[in-house]
């Protein structure tokens, strides 16, 4: 029986490595005080999604907070992500729980507690308009901020936030909207996000080859883990994207789909990918620094 045991972890070892890794790895490139995380709705699992408290957290840890645009009734552009208020808000009337934020006027939803559905220690936490997340972001330089445009408009959401576009990192999945806020706001930053099958990232991939990636700065592909460990899109395809993208000076960014375990982001760095999204931000950043302080998962030469 020892001996069996002995074979497999050979066996186990011998895979490890000759596992598919990049020859360019973040560790050597990006300071680990720079490594980007996109904490999504802010830090929506560990505080009420896109609430400043939320955001306040993704900061805290050393993460960039992300944000779901949409626009009152009135022409405000707020802090929130679903298409109505069911899950947010599940004892309100059932009138109010099926409408959206389009459907009621800044007033109205500066009123709505956004935190109670969360526990009672989050309660009285409200819907943040984006012009004084603005004001936050100019008292703190430094502080970079994800805004994935869900209902707005970008000429309106341009002149706003005017005085933070070098902080800003506007995130979508239609090419088209990121070409149209980079010549409303040239000095911000965009975030292409992508997820499907490998057949569909490599069409969408080539479309953006054909413009030398013009106007994206980072992109961000979707990795899914099948029962038995592998993952799609394939290694190969993640090595093969990380060296285009880093040809074309684009941060290589990876939302590990419903997974959160150090394992599978230190085998994504070890692929070459520069940067995460996550719904996790605290278990993920310790992930991050303790890939970079094992010297083991130092690529190979």
């Amino acid at each position: 029986m020892l001996a069996l045991i002995l074979a497999t972890c050979a066996a186990l070892a011998a895979a490890d490595d000759q596992a598919l890794r990049s020859p360019w790895n973040v560790r050597e490139h990006i300071p680990l005080d720079e490594f980007t995380v996109q904490c999504h709705r802010g830090a929506g699992a560990l505080s009420p999604e896109n609430s400043v408290e939320a955001f306040e957290i993704a900061w805290k840890l050393g993460a960039i907070p992300e944000a779901d645009l949409r626009t009152s009734r009135d022409g405000v552009i707020v802090a929130f992500h679903d298409n109505d208020f069911r899950r947010i808000l599940p004892d309100a009337p059932a009138e109010l729980r099926q409408q959206a934020v389009e459907d009621l006027a800044w007033s109205e939803l500066a009123q709505l507690d956004i935190g109670a559905w969360k526990g009672e220690r989050f309660a009285g936490q409200r819907i943040p308009r984006m012009i004084d997340v603005y004001e936050m972001l100019k008292r703190r330089p430094d502080r970079r901020f994800y805004i994935d445009v869900k209902n707005v408009d970008l000429d309106q959401l341009a002149k706003e936030s005017a005085g933070v576009h070098r902080q800003l990192i506007l995130a979508s999945t239609k090419y088209d909207v990121i070409r149209q806020w980079k010549r409303l706001a040239p000095q911000s930053e965009t975030l292409h996000w992508m997820g499907g099958s490998e057949t569909e990232l490599a069409a969408r991939l080539a479309a953006l080859r054909k413009t030398g990636f013009a106007d994206v700065t980072q992109l961000q592909i979707h990795v899914r883990t099948a029962a038995d460990g592998s993952i799609t899109p394939r290694e190969q395809f993640l090595l093969d994207a990380g060296e285009e993208l880093r040809r074309h000076g684009v941060l290589f960014q990876v939302l590990a789909w419903e997974r959160k375990d150090p394992e599978i982001h230190w085998r994504l760095m070890d692929l070459g990918v520069a940067s995460f999204a996550t719904d996790y931000p605290d278990v993920v950043m310790q992930a991050v620094r303790d890939y970079y302080a094992r010297q083991d998962r130092a690529p190979t030469p």
